[in-house]
């Protein structure tokens, strides 16, 4: 049985996979950073938020390509719940989307604060979003939230009092290929940018997750049994905030088996409606289960339906122990993180998620930091053109 996480430098360099395994183990330790940070700009942020609101109401678009959209698709369902909707208009659109479509989304008689997620700050859609953000609407605020005090997107921002940068954790810049520490500290960065509970509740979360994610790094042995077993499709659901978060967790996998192993996300309830199809016996199913009792029903009905189905290698539940849950396979988070609504308890599931694909790397014998051989996808995307906009 292959302990990754207990191998040393020299072993896990061997099976080039050092960088990324440091990188998913650190996450705990810049979920207090990124904490630290926040309550250090707190002020700047609520003045800066205070008084964009003065223009209201606002369309707020959380927009960045692969992961970095992911950040928004994880939180939007959560902030949709905290935000005053009167004032804050929010949505989550890729940099892809509002590039290749600007005038669909960007509106010059909105005004409109563009909330980027970017590990690098230079990827040509991100940088692309703003100038055209600039060019079409009339008020037009950013909020960058970004790992690379030297990309393009950080520094294009000094002396904008429109534009308000927030830096990651240095070490949330990601080295490896696959994004980890910087989708979950811009995640968790973002989360308390914009959720309206009290500094207090949400100081308690950042300490909860920090527990959940710990443990489940101690937890390999169990990961391990679900990686030896036969499969070559991996599916993951949920719903709300961790629907979301579903397109990361199978990136992840995509990324690092370089497609080696084929994968599928969806809603819990949406799944039924086509995508079920995707499963046969060698499949690994697994569902992100709610904290949120009325939405735990639908994630728990699915797991026992694809059970009784009895066609996938393994179906199983990543779940907080509560009144209602799966008796079948599952991995149980600590009682402690009951407390944490979905999307804050996204972190602590995809943690999960990253050591599967890493693991899963490794068994299809690829390079987990570098998983590309041919060079078809690239850390920061390459052979983009954008085109001009004639107005």
């Amino acid at each position: 049985m292959m302990e990754v996480f207990n191998m040393k430098e020299e072993e896990l360099s061997q099976l080039g996979a050092a960088v990324t395994t440091n990188e998913i183990k650190q996450q705990p330790i810049l979920w207090q950073e990124a904490l630290d940070n926040y309550m250090a700009k707190q002020t700047e942020i609520n003045q800066f938020l205070a008084e964009i609101k003065q223009v209201k109401p606002i369309r707020v678009i959380f927009t960045g390509a692969g992961t970095s959209a992911y950040v928004g698709d994880t939180v939007l369902p959560y902030l949709k719940g905290k935000m005053d909707e009167t004032i804050w208009n929010v949505m989550s659109i890729p940099t892809t989307d509002l590039v290749s479509n600007p005038t669909d989304f960007f509106k010059a008689e909105i005004p409109t604060l563009l909330v980027s997620f970017a590990r690098s700050g230079n990827s040509p859609e991100s940088l692309a979003a703003v100038k055209l953000g600039q060019q079409i609407v009339n008020e037009f605020y950013q909020l960058t939230i970004t790992c690379a005090a030297d990309g393009v997107l950080a520094e294009q921002a000094v002396g904008d009092k429109r534009n308000l940068v927030l830096l990651m954790p240095e070490k949330s810049n990601d080295k490896g290929f696959a994004m980890t520490g910087s989708f979950t500290c811009m995640t968790l960065t973002t989360l308390l940018v914009f959720d309206s509970l009290i500094t207090t509740k949400k100081v308690d979360y950042v300490q909860k997750l920090i527990q959940l994610g710990e443990d489940v790094l101690k937890r390999e042995e169990e990961i391990q049994k679900i990686i030896e077993l036969d499969f070559n499709r991996v599916i993951y659901l949920g719903s709300g905030s961790l629907a979301g978060l579903t397109r990361e967790a199978q990136l992840k996998l995509l990324e690092l088996t370089a497609g080696k192993i084929a994968t599928v996300f969806d809603s819990s309830m949406g799944f039924r409606h086509g995508p079920k199809s995707f499963v046969n016996d060698k499949t690994l199913v697994v569902v992100f289960v709610s904290n949120d009792p009325y939405t735990r029903q639908y994630d728990l009905d699915i797991l026992d339906e694809l059970s009784k189905d009895q066609i996938a290698e393994y179906v199983g539940g990543l779940m907080v122990p509560k009144e209602a849950n799966y008796e079948g396979n599952h991995f149980a988070y600590l009682e402690s993180g009951s407390i944490l609504p979905d999307g804050y308890l996204a972190l602590a599931y995809v943690i999960f998620a990253q050591m599967v694909a890493l693991k899963a790397s490794i068994k299809v014998e690829n390079l987990p930091d570098t998983p590309s051989p041919t060079g078809t996808v690239n850390r920061v995307v390459q052979g983009v053109t954008i085109h001009p906009l004639i107005k």
